[in-house]
């Protein structure tokens, strides 16, 4: 499901309830399309996200943790400079279309009172967020700016006029009169409801028009249960998420206390992955270079290697040719001679017409000797090759499960490999970054579980954080995450659970019946000069785990005693 009107709708009267009196304490602005507010309201602080992302545009009150960024953007400045300490006193949806109007009473420098508005619009990829002062009618700024030659119908632009987004000639289905002439079949019936009704996404028409099988009542009971929302996440044929459960969609259910949870149980996976990739967008394509690179490299030494495979051929044809010399004559391309190392069966030599009889012979033992030389040459440098192949491939699926605040990590250690060029500001050399911490989940009773997600994480978490006799796992002979028990004498229930971790933080997350080592810290050693992430081990046991999402969430939080 969409984030449509009906979820807009619920959304905002959750908001209401969470957020109205409250002051706003931080603004952040941690991905190009996504605001944070810290509204401080019922003695609590609540980070509300605005999202104006072209596919998860949304808002709601987000646990998902993000990274601010070191230099805050034009629209952060001006959202600090106007909205900080201003006080949210009313939040409304228009109509029942997608987008919400908050508005902020605060004071300028003069110390008059200001009126603020921020709305959001939920729009797809016209989705944006504008702060406009409700008593001139301007836009003070946008988190997408939209030139004239982009929008003809509005500029949306710092100093024009806001102007609400084009009116839908369609009812609000929250005061209209219930439909009484509508199409007896169940996709007409859907489409007429969302050609008439304002705000419904295709779950939400689907849904209405299965109860308008039972009439009128049928349309009242949906409403009168939206006012009382059962968030649900329905996975069959898709996965959809609802403000209530829909007697239209199939499969497995999971309830939430609030929408609020529901959107981030929803959209950890999805939206965390695309933040990833757009701010590891450059980290991203040069492993791509690099291991394309690597593939051909590899393919070349291995076509060198094959090659090598005719070198006993060369030597035969020389032998022979040495053997029978006295019949080789200067000027012949080619001659035919027994084979004494096949039972005399004639084999035909080729010659080269402006060698002598011993210069032939020699150029087949110099072709031979070149080629076994190779060998030992091509098999190192396959085997350098392949490591370095191995250790990008690694690096390319630590991105793939990592978070936002993994990615400065992963740039680092590329720099330190040589494969990303370090930014030089002013003459200061750059300061070294902090590194992220690991993870942290909770295994059922209570003890600790420690992952790492990418290699210099790994390395610290192993080699220096981990107590000698806690336990360590990885996936078995596949890239993934170091994972640390806090304990030396682990429950079989913790161990478990550590090991689903460890399937999941790795390449074979969608995997079943993923093997995991698991062996004491103790036992780990990290070779001279081996790369970052590599360790060595002797003595695992070996325990097969098949990863599941909903136990990986569910270990994020401690357990309730």
């Amino acid at each position: 499901m969409a984030f449509d009107g009906i979820f807009t709708h619920v959304m905002t009267q959750e908001l209401r309830t969470q957020l109205l009196g409250g002051r706003v304490q931080k603004i952040h602005q941690p991905y190009p399309n996504e605001v944070i507010l810290t509204i401080r309201a019922n003695r609590k602080n609540w980070p509300l996200l605005l999202s104006a992302h072209p596919q998860y545009a949304r808002v709601q009150i987000t646990q998902i943790p993000y990274a601010n960024p070191d230099v805050a953007t034009n629209f952060a400045m001006t959202l600090r400079k106007y909205l900080a300490a201003a006080s949210l006193e009313r939040i409304e949806q228009v109509d029942n279309d997608r987008v919400l109007h908050m508005d902020f009473a605060t004071r300028d420098e003069l110390g008059d009172d200001l009126s603020l508005r921020l709305v959001v619009e939920i729009m797809g990829r016209h989705s944006n967020i504008t702060l406009v002062n409700l008593a001139t009618g301007k836009i003070l700024d946008l988190i997408r700016h939209v030139p004239a030659d982009q929008n003809r119908y509005r500029l949306l632009m710092p100093g024009a006029t806001y102007v609400n987004p084009p009116a839908q000639e369609q009812a609000n289905p929250f005061t209209a009169e219930v439909p009484s002439d509508f199409p007896d079949d169940l996709k007409e019936r859907t489409r007429f409801l969302q050609q008439h009704y304002q705000g419904l996404a295709k779950d939400s028409a689907t849904e209405l028009a299965t109860r308008l099988n039972q009439g009128a009542s049928g349309w009242h009971q949906f409403f009168a249960e939206i006012a009382t929302p059962e968030p649900t996440i329905t996975t069959g044929n898709g996965v959809s998420f609802t403000a209530i459960p829909y007697q239209s969609l199939t499969g497995t259910t999971s309830q939430y206390a609030t929408l609020s949870e529901l959107l981030d149980a929803f959209y950890v996976q999805k939206a965390e992955h695309d933040r990833v990739q757009q701010q590891g967008g450059q980290l991203i394509r040069v492993l791509r270079n690099e291991i394309d690179k690597d593939k051909k490299k590899q393919q070349k030494l291995q076509q060198t290697l094959q090659a090598s495979d005719k070198a006993d051929s060369y030597r035969i044809k020389g032998d022979i040719l040495t053997t029978y010399l006295a019949q080789v004559k200067r000027g012949m391309t080619e001659i035919t001679l027994p084979n004494f190392y096949d039972d005399e069966q004639p084999i035909k030599i080729s010659l080269s017409n402006q060698l002598s009889p011993s210069q032939n012979a020699q150029r087949y033992f110099t072709k031979y000797q070149k080629l076994r030389n190779s060998v030992a040459y091509v098999n190192d440098q396959m085997a350098k090759n392949q490591a370095e192949l191995d250790y990008l491939e690694g690096i390319a699926a630590q991105i793939e499960i990592a978070n936002p605040k993994d990615i400065e990590d992963i740039r680092l250690e590329l720099q330190d490999s040589g494969y990303l060029k370090r930014q030089k500001r002013g003459k200061k050399p750059a300061k070294r970054p902090k590194l992220a911490k690991p993870d942290l989940f909770y295994a059922s009773d209570g003890t600790r579980i420690w992952v790492g997600k990418n290699n210099l994480q790994n390395d610290q978490l192993t080699l220096k954080t981990a107590k000698k006799t806690d336990i360590w796992l990885h996936a078995k002979d596949i890239p993934g995450s170091h994972v640390i028990i806090d304990s030396d004498h682990p429950s079989d229930q913790t161990l478990t659970e550590a090991a689903m971790l460890a399937a999941y933080f790795s390449k074979n997350r969608n995997g079943a019946n993923v093997q995991v080592d698991y062996i004491q810290v103790k036992k780990i050693r990290k070779p001279n000069g081996a790369k970052p992430g590599f360790v060595v081990y002797e003595g695992q046991q070996t325990i097969a785990v098949t990863p599941e999402v909903s136990l990986v969430e569910k270990l994020r939080n401690p357990p309730t005693m």
